[in-house]
């Protein structure tokens, strides 16, 4: 995600309600009769994202900048590759999403013997967060994926292999944070943002992604994860460090899209 400019205008929701309710006023409240109830909206079905498979890590670097050459090399060969800090303080980097163990091996050896990566980990799918604590009940997956995304603020957030208008490096930060607990979330904005449940606003939980039109149109190109209190984290454009961000602020509260979850509500 590349935001250019900051002084493009969004509306307060205070002065969207305003329209809105002119707009219904002028045109009858959409056809509906007075005295008629009106329908409810029908529910949402629960979309569930898939479990990672095996993944590769390879890499221990000190500088930031030695894993993202690697990721940007892996990733330009189509290895959906991500970095990640480690609780040692060291930049890993993962790739792959393989159906067994013995396919992840055969790859890591083989990019090995191509001199593209040196010593390798495989990560097993049953080691996930998503694999202990998808159906627990009182969020542990949730909290997972919350600090695992706190754990990114501070740093840099580069990204390549994909166009700045389809959000990718915002995106790059939430699909890292998904995939590093197991879950496949998919790469861009926009197909994270189809790829979810509607949640209200009002319904909002950690681990949510939350979306945002920055460009001054509908269109969805920003994302961030949501961790409470009315808080989300987010890369906020390209080179910039990750930061922590109100969904009340004036901007973002005129930017504001929707809302998607991909856990159950106790995750």
């Amino acid at each position: 995600m590349a935001w250019k400019v900051f002084s493009v205008r969004c509306f307060s929701r205070a002065r969207w309600i305003s329209i809105v309710v002119v707009l219904a006023f002028l045109s009858g409240c959409g056809g509906i009769r007075q005295g008629e109830p009106a329908l409810p909206p029908p529910p949402a079905s629960k979309k569930e994202l898939a479990m990672l498979g095996h993944t590769i890590q390879v890499g221990a670097f000190a500088k930031l900048d030695n894993a993202v050459r690697l990721m940007q090399k892996l990733d330009a060969m189509g290895l959906d590759a991500y970095y990640y800090r480690h609780a040692s303080g060291l930049y890993k980097v993962r790739f792959g999403d393989y159906p067994s163990r013995k396919e992840a091996q055969a790859r890591a050896v083989q990019l090995r013997k191509a001199g593209l990566i040196d010593a390798f980990y495989l990560v097993a799918p049953e080691d996930s967060a998503a694999a202990r604590y998808r159906h627990y009940r009182g969020g542990p997956l949730r909290k997972m994926l919350v600090n695992t995304a706190e754990g990114f603020i501070g740093i840099p957030y580069e990204w390549g292999g994909e166009s700045a208008e389809t959000g990718f490096d915002c995106s790059g930060l939430t699909m890292t944070t998904y995939k590093l607990n197991g879950l496949n979330l998919p790469r861009n904005s926009r197909a994270q943002f189809q790829a979810g449940t509607p949640v209200r606003r009002e319904d909002l939980a950690p681990g949510d992604l939350v979306f945002f039109a920055t460009n001054g149109d509908s269109e969805v190109s920003h994302v961030g994860i949501y961790t409470g209190n009315g808080s989300f984290i987010h890369a906020p454009k390209k080179g910039d460090t990750i930061r922590q961000s109100s969904l009340n602020s004036d901007y973002f509260d005129g930017c504001y899209v929707g809302a998607r979850t991909y856990l159950d509500k106790d995750g």
